[in-house]
């Protein structure tokens, strides 16, 4: 009784908020509204008012209703019903309550009607204290226990993590065991939902895991780009539960809880050897979790889903094909590197930072939400994609002049040396048209000095890596390869023209 005292006080002398005075005396705002609303009727003063003792204020707060012969009696709304149809779009009480008191004159008013059936849904499970609109949203989450799989080769055991989406208009569940919780598995489960569904949500709501949400605070919500171009994908949007609010997913929490149950427990005593396997042993349960009547809704999961299926979002023609994305600096010869391979883009974006968005097929890349180049994913490590169009007029004109087969051709003419030495060339450049004008100059060469010291030369200048047209040149003038040529028959020797005799030397 001191509570309420203290209560009346706070509000009627202090001046402060419900919400304040339910921190300041651990009382809920709701009773803490009740109570002044129930001396404000009194028409007291305040101040006389907490004079009064207090078994009178409470008598005064709390009068006993007069009794009546009347039968107080009234036939109950059916609040499995009145939950289902509020749930739908364009219903309103008002439309219910009407249809309630056609068929039975004598019910309830409106307001007393609304608050009986919010008295029901405070009874009944958690889930259904918020109402979902059907084909609305669609809740995730991952449960907390895992089933392990056993490594047939190596003996390892793995923890496969199990996915569970839930409808928010049915509470229909799908469920999909994957090797981890990162972002590939993830999407791959959210794609796999929806065709199991047959229809997409308009909202997604994910718990706050990296794979999706990279930030959820004051600041606003960031979400994970992979993840975003998903939902842009299947045309949802996004709407993260609220850090540390559990009753934003409360309906996944209770469908994973369920799934524990049925499904996971049944696993306890069995052996898997894939994460297909677990999957193939987890749909038959989750027919039979969907299947069982829900004795608060009076029908199935399943039965449920019929409707609320009508109301899902068609699905696109073609699957979502998952990318990674990362960020990269175009580099001088145009082309940008992507797990140890490159790809060509205009080559006026020198130096310019771009996102690449790459799957197993296909490798896109972007400037500013631009899409700069499309090429084949290569998998050959240090190989090259370059598209014409992408090369400066010079290069093309080279390009088109010559190529890596010409000039190999070429330095086989002259000799292995030669060979070797262009290969290695070509092999090491960034990108191999930039390399064709060194080559050729230096190939050029053998037109003055002869092809076996160009040859011999060329044998030098792989020994101190050498590359430079002058310091080709440098050598081939200074005879710096005699050394190399000592070591070759001197009837090859002699008999070039270039040979000057064993007098020259000293």
């Amino acid at each position: 009784m001191r509570k309420i005292k203290d209560i009346l006080k706070l509000r009627f002398i202090t001046e402060i908020s419900y919400r304040q005075i339910s921190r300041a005396v651990s009382t809920p705002s709701s009773t803490v509204s009740d109570y002044c609303k129930r001396f404000e009727i009194t028409k007291y003063a305040i101040d006389d008012f907490l004079e009064i003792d207090e078994d009178e204020i409470y008598k005064l707060l709390f009068p006993e209703k007069k009794k009546t012969d009347k039968p107080t009696t009234r036939p109950l709304p059916n609040f499995e019903y009145i939950h289902k149809e509020i749930a739908k779009k364009g219903v309103t009480f008002e439309l219910l309550w009407m249809e309630y008191k056609e068929q039975d004159p004598d019910g309830y008013a409106l307001s007393r009607f609304k608050e009986l059936y919010y008295n029901f849904k405070k009874k009944v499970n958690p889930t259904m204290r918020q109402t979902y609109m059907p084909a609305h949203q669609m809740f995730v989450d991952y449960s907390g226990l895992i089933v392990p799989y056993n490594d047939i080769q190596t003996g390892e055991v793995h923890k496969a993590q199990i996915f569970v989406s839930v409808l928010g208009g049915s509470g229909c569940a799908f469920v999909h065991a994957t090797p981890s919780q990162k972002q590939e598995y993830f999407i791959k489960s959210h794609i796999l939902a929806y065709e199991f569904y047959g229809g997409a949500p308009k909202v997604n709501v994910p718990d706050n895991l990296k794979s999706a949400i990279i930030s959820n605070n004051r600041n606003g919500i960031v979400v994970n780009e992979s993840y975003a171009e998903m939902c842009r994908h299947y045309n949802c949007a996004v709407e993260p539960a609220r850090p540390k609010k559990p009753q934003d997913k409360g309906i996944v929490e209770q469908a994973v809880q369920g799934i524990q149950r049925w499904i996971l427990a049944v696993f306890r005593h069995r052996t898997f050897f894939s994460v297909d396997e677990i999957n193939q042993a987890i749909a038959p349960l989750l027919d039979q979790y969907n299947s069982k009547k829900s004795r608060h809704l009076g029908a199935s999961r399943y039965e449920l889903f019929e409707e609320e299926k009508l109301q899902l979002q068609p699905l696109p023609a073609n699957r979502f094909i998952y990318k990674e994305i990362k960020l990269a600096t175009v580099d001088l010869s145009y082309h940008v590197k992507l797990l140890d391979c490159y790809y060509s883009v205009p080559f006026k974006y020198l130096s310019e930072k771009v996102e690449i968005k790459y799957s197993t097929a296909l490798v896109e890349i972007y400037h500013k939400s631009k899409l700069l180049a499309t090429h084949p994913r290569i998998h050959r490590l240090n190989a090259r994609s370059t598209l014409h169009e992408h090369m400066p007029s010079n290069h093309q004109f080279q390009n088109e002049k010559m190529n890596p087969g010409r000039l190999l051709n070429w330095a086989v003419s002259i000799g292995e040396n030669t060979r070797l030495f262009v290969q290695n060339r070509l092999v090491s450049a960034e990108y191999p048209a930039n390399v064709y004008s060194n080559i050729i100059a230096i190939l050029s060469k053998a037109k003055i000095y002869g092809k076996i010291e160009l040859d011999l030369a060329l044998a030098y200048a792989l020994s101190i890596n050498a590359t430079s047209v002058k310091s080709i040149e440098s050598i081939l003038s200074k005879k710096l390869y005699v050394q190399i040529a000592n070591n070759v028959t001197s009837t090859v020797i002699n008999n070039h023209e270039n040979i000057r005799g064993k007098d020259y030397y000293k």
